[in-house]
């Protein structure tokens, strides 16, 4: 399977969204309502769906799990071990890093969800927002707590709050009772569902910023070293570990490939941290995120 022309239509969208933004009338102001309505409306309904209309095995499921979790813990600790590695830990800002950790193990929830469905269809989906309900809460407070000090929020309340983990965690409750979703809902899901992909791959590209990214080259370039090269690495010796199926290996290498999440630059701004910054790496990952993926998917894979 050629993986560069099956990621291409999402990362078109991605520039697509980049260049509305920035070269026509419908500018970032525009875009943050579109983040927002995606984010707060379309995903969770998106995510909600894919989970109650396919059965879920939990004991099949259950290594996938195991891997996710492992792996969100392993890039959570290579992310906040940076200051204290020999040689280049001294050239980090103390201040700086705890904004920009995040970028090295959250990740990009729209391109996760489009991917996921290209590659495996429904039971790809399925999968995927198992892994999103599992590791946003890990994720969110691995990214939340060095800056907690200095933000007005708890992040028990952040992810008690969080839209995609009570999609997640509702979906997956009506899943285990049995409830089925109407058949006459079907095609209006299904069009929210597919507008939230087409909508959330052009926001990520509308936020790209490319501006800062020389304040702190070292940490910027070791950060982005665990998010695209050490995490796959780390997934592809999970599934080996865990004996996960095809499908499951697909899905968990193509999770530790992703883009980090184009919010990591909001939440930094909103603690009172340099968001700029955060902002840049989150553009550069959206990029790498071209090579990571093909990498992933098609030599580890």
């Amino acid at each position: 399977m050629n993986y560069a022309q099956l990621l291409f239509p999402d990362f078109s969208l991605i520039l697509c969204g980049y260049l509305v933004c920035r070269y026509t009338a419908l500018n970032r102001t525009v875009w943050e309502q579109v983040e927002s309505l995606v984010y707060f409306f379309l995903f969770p309904v998106l995510l909600f769906h894919s989970i109650v209309r396919s059965p879920l095995d939990l004991n099949a499921a259950s290594h996938l799990i195991m891997a996710g979790l492992a792996l969100g813990v392993g890039s959570i600790g290579l992310s906040y071990a940076l200051p204290w590695l020999p040689l280049i830990g001294r050239h980090m800002d103390t201040r700086l890093h705890a904004a920009s950790a995040q970028v090295g193990f959250r990740f990009n929830s729209f391109v996760a969800l489009a991917l996921a469905d290209r590659i495996a269809g429904p039971q790809g989906l399925l999968l995927i927002a198992v892994l999103i309900g599992v590791c946003v809460p890990l994720f969110n407070i691995g990214a939340i707590w060095p800056m907690a000090r200095h933000g007005q929020r708890g992040f028990v309340r952040e992810l008690s709050r969080n839209p995609l983990v009570i999609a997640t965690a509702s979906g997956l409750l009506a899943n285990v009772v049995g409830l089925q979703i109407p058949s006459w809902t079907e095609p209006t899901l299904q069009r929210i569902g597919a507008a939230s992909l087409a909508l959330g791959l052009m926001a990520a590209g509308a936020g790209m910023q490319f501006a800062t990214l020389a304040q702190a080259k070292t940490l910027g370039l070791a950060l982005l070293a665990i998010r695209h090269l050490l995490t796959p690495l780390m997934a592809w010796g999970l599934a080996n570990w865990f004996a996960l199926d095809a499908t499951q290996t697909s899905v968990l290498l193509a999770f530790s490939a992703l883009p980090t999440a184009s919010s990591c630059y909001v939440l930094a701004t909103r603690m009172g941290y340099n968001g700029a910054f955060v902002a840049g790496l989150v553009t550069l990952s959206t990029l790498l995120g071209m090579f990571s993926l093909p990498f992933a998917l098609g030599v580890l894979r």
